[in-house]
């Protein structure tokens, strides 16, 4: 077969390391990919937006397959494009992608169909958001979201009404974060441990990959701003078997069944943020697409051929094979450019990298990496994922540390404390 993987970033490596294992696979194409896909496969100089020269590259080219990693494209209906042609593609289409692309959206749709969720309300003007503010209806700290697509970077949490005033400002009147800040969600602070909940969907049935938790600020301690995501553990030590099946009956089941009622047949990944609260687990969010950076250990662990699992998704068979895991535990730490998620540069040289991937055991992942002249370089935010297996958690995690002191770059920034445990935090 032939494979397009679609995006730039550490979820997108992870998903061509492992397809590139397939014994499918006869040629896999990355657009635009990175220094790291490069290794393994063809990178294309497509950008995951531009729609009508990717659908036209993978026509010609007879691409057997299209794996979408980021969610953009997906909320730009790209799956809607390459089906119109009949060609396969992985991701839902334009208006389940909805479920991301909008937070109004995905919290109606919660408040229709009794998910649970934070309590919120909706801001369609800065002087609404702070009329609510000085309502009374929430107590701080309170959370601040802008509507649309923000890089992970759109939620500000707000200790008290001059911060959250600077978020309203930010968010709607700077427009930080460009059309997503036309409107704003005010919601309740949960307070519990935060997880992510990913399944695969065929529309009608549901397929659970293995359990992760992500690790969302900047700095140790859940201190900072919120990113993309600083690192991630499999499996999450916080989702007994009991709460699996609440997840799964409560919220994932329903969504599905309710997103049909709506008219919108989801096909892909739906990747469900919940926080575990003192009163059961609620949504924080739903995302449209493979985690990242969930993906880098999940991968490390899927013992299945990943095309399989894909195809079976696109062909509406996804109960058909079952995944199997290993049953080892799998962490990923994010290097990240100094200054991240905020400001940063870019083009700082990479040392220590070839040698670092030399060690046994360690797989590294590349987000925002160039090569020039057989040097690596800063391209992005989060720049490596440095990721590990083994028995336990704390091996894994141990090894990957001693693995990232190999590492430098100018102004690099990462979590020391990804997979360290603590009540009440990550």
């Amino acid at each position: 077969m032939k494979i397009l993987v679609i995006g730039s970033g550490g979820r997108e490596h992870a998903l061509a390391w492992k397809i590139s294992q397939s014994p499918h696979l006869k040629k896999l194409y990355c657009a635009p990919g990175n220094a790291g896909t490069a290794s393994i496969a063809e990178n294309v100089p497509i950008m995951d937006t531009d729609i009508k020269d990717l659908v036209n590259f993978a026509s010609q080219e007879n691409i057997d397959l299209t794996v979408v990693g980021p969610e953009l494209p997906l909320t730009l209906g790209i799956v809607n494009v390459f089906e119109k042609k009949g060609l396969k593609i992985f991701g839902p289409d334009e208006d389940s992608a909805e479920l991301e692309g909008s937070k109004v959206y995905s919290k109606q749709f919660m408040e229709r169909h009794n998910i649970t969720s934070a309590r919120y309300k909706v801001a369609y003007s800065p002087k609404e958001a702070k009329k609510a503010l000085n309502s009374g209806e929430f107590s701080f700290p309170l959370v601040i979201k802008a509507d649309g697509l923000a890089a992970g970077t759109g939620v500000i949490i707000c200790e008290d009404r001059e911060k959250a005033t600077e978020a309203i400002n930010l968010i709607m009147i700077e427009k930080k974060f460009g059309v997503s800040g036309k409107q704003a969600i005010i919601e309740e602070c949960l307070t519990g441990m935060e997880v992510s909940f990913i399944v695969l969907s065929d529309g009608t049935r549901v397929l659970p990959l293995v359990t992760t938790m992500d690790h969302k600020a900047a700095y140790d301690r859940d201190q900072g701003p919120n990113t993309g995501g600083m690192g991630a553990i499999s499996p999450s030590p916080f989702i007994s078997r009991e709460i699996f099946n609440e997840v799964m009956n409560s919220i994932v089941f329903p969504t599905i069944i309710h997103m049909i009622e709506e008219g919108r047949k989801y096909k892909g990944v739906l990747y469900v943020g919940l926080m575990l609260t003192e009163d059961g687990p609620k949504v924080l969010e739903y995302n449209c697409r493979f985690g990242d950076p969930e993906t880098q250990p999940q991968m490390l662990r899927m013992e299945s051929d990943l095309v399989d699992v894909l195809l079976s998704v696109v062909e509406e068979n996804v109960l058909e094979k079952e995944i199997k895991w290993d049953r080892k535990a799998s962490g990923c730490v994010i290097l990240a450019s100094g200054g991240y998620p905020l400001e940063y540069e870019k083009g700082k040289r990479i040392q220590g990298l070839d040698e670092t991937s030399a060690i046994d055991g360690i797989t590294i992942f590349h987000a925002g990496t160039k090569q020039q002249e057989g040097e690596y370089y800063t391209n992005g935010g989060r720049v490596l994922g440095i990721c590990a297996s083994e028995k336990s958690l704390s091996e894994a995690m141990g090894k990957i540390y001693k693995a990232i002191s190999k590492i430098s770059f100018d102004g690099m920034q990462f979590r020391k404390d990804i997979g360290v445990l603590r009540e009440g935090g990550e």
